[in-house]
């Protein structure tokens, strides 16, 4: 977390150290799924866990660990994947990294009708208006979540914006990987 700004809350950390992780691994990445586990308690119920991730005495008290999970199918759609997840009581939340491309706001009438998933896709991925965007989104069970964004035409850690409600479907959808 060595470049990490420090965020008002141990949510926002975590979703800034995974962004910082992934982006450190450039573009053009598969979607990488985390699980967020209570750092002290990591530090008192799995130890031999904890030195190997670099979790000192020192590291803080009231902080959330990420734990990249094994690779995502690439074969499945991302919501039905999301759907088969069930976590065990010691993850209190997860995260997710996902890159897509997005149009500004303005291209919405510009949309022809009647396209399809694929031929929607290829429309937006021709647009002359698209960008690509890393999104880092993650979720408590308690149901709080933050995101970060990250463009790829300005790829630094200081134009990541932040913020709760940036990717509501995606929070939902991990949300929903909490439910009893």
């Amino acid at each position: 977390m060595s470049n990490t700004p420090m965020a008002a809350n141990p949510l926002t950390r975590a979703v800034l150290e995974i962004d910082e992780y992934v982006s450190g691994l450039g573009w053009d990445q598969p979607a990488r799924l985390f699980a967020l586990v209570d750092t002290a308690r990591l530090r008192t119920e799995q130890p031999s866990l904890a030195d190997r991730l670099g979790l000192d005495d020192e590291s803080e008290q009231s902080g959330l660990t990420p734990i990249e999970q094994d690779e995502i199918p690439t074969g499945k759609p991302l919501d039905e994947f999301l759907a088969t997840i069930a976590w065990p009581d010691a993850v209190v939340g997860c995260a997710l990294t996902v890159e897509r491309l997005m149009l500004p706001p303005s291209a919405e009438a510009q949309v022809p009708k009647n396209l399809d998933e694929a031929a929607l896709t290829k429309w937006v991925a021709e647009h002359p208006e698209r960008q690509e965007v890393r999104m880092t989104v993650a979720v408590l069970r308690d149901g709080t979540r933050d995101s970060a964004l990250r463009l790829r035409e300005k790829d630094s850690p200081t134009e990541v914006l932040t913020g709760s409600g940036l990717v509501p479907g995606l929070a939902e959808a991990l949300s929903a990987t909490f439910a009893e």
